[in-house]
C-alpha cells in the first residue's frame, strides 16, 4: 500500500493485541468500509483488514475511472452530433490522450483518500490491519498472525473474469483496469463481451477514435429486454461500431501486425483483426486464497460465496458481501449486503437482503436503466403480463433534444394492473430510473402511474407516457393533456 493511504494508527505496536474483536472485515473496498463504518457505529471493535491499494475495485479501478472516461468521451460524441440542429456543425477530438488519462488518475487517488484512507481515524471502533488475509478455526489469520473475531465479514471483491478461448493466453489482452491505463489510444480494438462492462467500454473507445469491433455469444446486454438490446445494437452500428452477436469464440492469436480472434458466426469462420484485444466478460470473485473450503465455507460454480437472504454463509459466525458472493454485482447493493451483514452479526440476523426494487444502470449512449422484472422474469414467475413499449419519438423532451435513440418498457401484471418493472432507454435515463423504482416499492398501478402528474419537457414524463400507452394512443394526445 502506499505509504500516505495508510491511517495513522494502522501500526501501533498493540494493533493486535485485543483479545477478540466484535468483527472482522476481510476486505477494504466498499462493501468492506459499509461493514466497519456500520459495525463502528454500534460501538462494536472491527478489526478492517485490508490487503494492497486501499478503496477496492469501485473508486480504484471500476465505476470511477471508467464513468469519467465515459463523460469524456459523451463530450466528444456531443460535439460531433451538433449536426443533427439544422444550422449547427461540431467536431472535437482527443489531442493528448496522457494528460486526460492523468486527470482520470488525480480523481481516482483524491477520492480514495478522501472518501476510504481519510476515514479511517475518524472511527475509534476500526482498527485498520493490512495484509492477506486467511481464515483458521478461530478466526482469521493476517500474514500468519492471529486476529480472534467473534464474527467475520468476507468482503474480497472480484476481478475481470478470462474465458477459456483456445489461444488467449499467449495474447498481451486488456482487461477493464488495464485499458484505462494505456498511454497510447489504440488505432483499432476488438471487445470481447456484450455485457454491461463489455459495451460500455467499447462505446467509449469508439468515442475516443478507436475502431471497434464487438463479439458476443449472444446479444448486447443479454440480460435486458430484447427490444433495448435491438435498440442499442442500432444505436452502435450507427456510431461505426462493428457487431457481431450470436458468435461462438474458436481462437486467438498474436503477432507483430497486431491480434486475431477467429470466431464461427451463422456456420461460417470469420477472421477479426485488430490492434488490441479487450477481454470484458464479465468478473469472477477473489476467494482463491481465502482458506474456504478448509474453513467450510460453500461457493458455487464460478467460486463465490454463497450466502442466504441474512448474508450468512455456511459457515456460522461468517458472512459475506459484495463482489465476493453469489449476489448482485453492483456497488450500492455491496454496500447494502454489507450494512446488513453487520447488523445482522451483530444483532442476531433479523435482517433480510431485499433487491425487488434495485436500479441498475448500464451507462452507454443511451444510458439504460431498468428495476424490477422483465417481461420473461414476469411470465417465468407466474404472472399474467402485459405490457407498454413506448418509442422515444414519442416522448417530447426527445422531440425537443432531436435525439430519439431508444424507448421506454414497462411491464405489469394484468389481473392486479400493479406495475411489475420497466426499463427506460434514453440520453438521461439513469436519473429517471429511481422514479419507476419508487412506483414499485409503494405497489402503484399502471393507471396511478399514468395519473400523476410529470414537468413537461423532461425524460422522466416518458414513465407517464408508457404507462397511458397500455390502454391509449399516447400520440393522439396534445402537449400536456394526459
Amino acid at each position: 500500500m502506499n505509504e500516505r493511504l495508510k491511517p495513522s494508527h494502522c501500526c501501533t505496536p498493540n494493533a493486535r493485541s485485543r483479545t477478540t474483536y466484535d468483527l472482522a472485515v476481510i476486505g477494504a473496498g466498499s462493501a468492506g468500509f459499509s461493514a466497519a463504518i456500520t459495525a463502528a457505529e454500534q460501538g462494536a471493535s472491527v478489526a478492517l483488514i485490508g490487503h494492497g491499494t486501499i478503496g477496492g475495485t469501485c473508486v480504484n479501478v471500476g465505476c470511477v475511472p471508467s464513468k469519467t472516461m465515459m463523460r469524456a468521451a459523451e463530450a466528444l460524441h456531443g460535439a460531433r452530433a451538433a449536426g443533427r440542429f439544422p444550422g449547427l456543425t461540431g467536431d472535437a477530438q482527443v489531442n493528448d490522450w496522457r494528460r486526460l488519462i492523468a486527470a482520470k488518475d488525480d480523481l481516482v487517488s483524491t477520492l480514495r483518500q478522501k472518501k476510504y484512507a481519510d476515514l479511517l481515524p475518524e472511527y475509534d471502533g476500526i482498527t485498520y490491519l493490512e495484509g492477506a488475509a486467511r481464515l483458521n478455526g478461530a478466526g482469521v489469520l493476517v500474514e500468519n498472525g492471529p486476529v480472534a473475531a467473534d464474527n467475520i465479514i468476507i468482503a474480497t471483491g472480484g476481478r475481470p473474469a478470462v474465458p477459456p478461448i483456445p489461444g488467449i493466453k499467449t495474447v498481451a489482452y486488456l482487461t477493464s483496469t488495464t485499458l484505462l491505463e494505456l498511454e497510447t489510444l489504440p488505432r483499432s480494438l476488438i471487445v470481447i463481451g456484450g455485457g454491461y462492462i463489455g459495451v460500455e467500454l467499447a462505446q467509449m473507445m469508439a468515442r475516443m477514435g478507436v475502431e471497434v469491433t464487438v463479439i458476443c455469444r449472444s446479444r448486447l446486454l443479454p440480460q435486458v429486454e430484447p427490444e433495448v438490446s435491438d435498440a442499442l445494437a442500432a444505436a452502435f452500428r450507427a456510431e461505426g461500431i462493428t457487431l457481431h452477436c450470436g458468435i461462438t469464440y474458436d481462437a486467438c492469436c498474436e503477432d507483430e501486425t497486431g491480434v486475431t480472434v477467429c470466431v464461427s458466426e451463422g456456420g461460417k469462420t470469420v477472421e477479426l483483426k485488430a490492434e488490441r484485444l479487450l477481454v470484458a466478460t464479465g468478473r469472477i470473485p477473489n476467494t482463491a486464497t481465502l482458506g474456504l473450503a478448509e474453513a467450510g465455507v460453500a461457493q458455487d460454480a464460478r467460486g463465490a460465496i454463497v450466502v442466504d437472504d441474512h448474508m450468512r454463509t455456511s459457515k456460522a459466525g461468517v458472512y459475506a458481501a459484495g463482489d465476493v458472493t453469489n449476489r448482485d454485482q453492483f456497488v450500492y447493493m455491496a454496500a447494502y449486503g454489507a450494512k446488513l451483514a453487520a447488523k445482522n452479526a451483530l444483532n442476531g440476523d433479523s435482517l433480510v437482503y431485499d433487491n425487488g426494487t434495485m436500479p441498475w444502470v448500464v451507462f452507454t449512449g443511451p444510458q439504460v436503466a431498468g428495476v424490477g422484472l422483465t417481461e420473461a422474469e414476469a411470465r417465468a414467475t407466474g404472472h399474467e403480463v402485459k405490457t407498454s413499449v413506448l418509442t422515444l419519438d414519442n416522448v417530447p423532451r426527445a422531440l425537443a433534444a432531436r435525439d430519439t435513440r431508444g424507448l421506454i418498457k414497462l411491464v405489469a401484471d394484468a389481473k392486479t394492473d400493479r406495475l411489475l418493472g420497466g426499463v427506460i432507454m434514453a440520453p438521461e435515463g439513469a436519473d429517471s430510473i429511481q422514479t419507476l423504482a419508487l412506483t414499485l416499492k409503494f405497489g402503484m398501478t399502471t393507471k396511478a402511474l399514468g395519473e400523476m402528474i410529470f414537468p413537461y419537457l423532461t425524460t422522466v414524463e416518458g414513465l407517464k407516457l408508457a404507462a397511458q400507452t397500455f390502454d391509449k394512443d399516447v400520440a393522439k394526445l396534445s402537449c400536456c393533456a394526459g
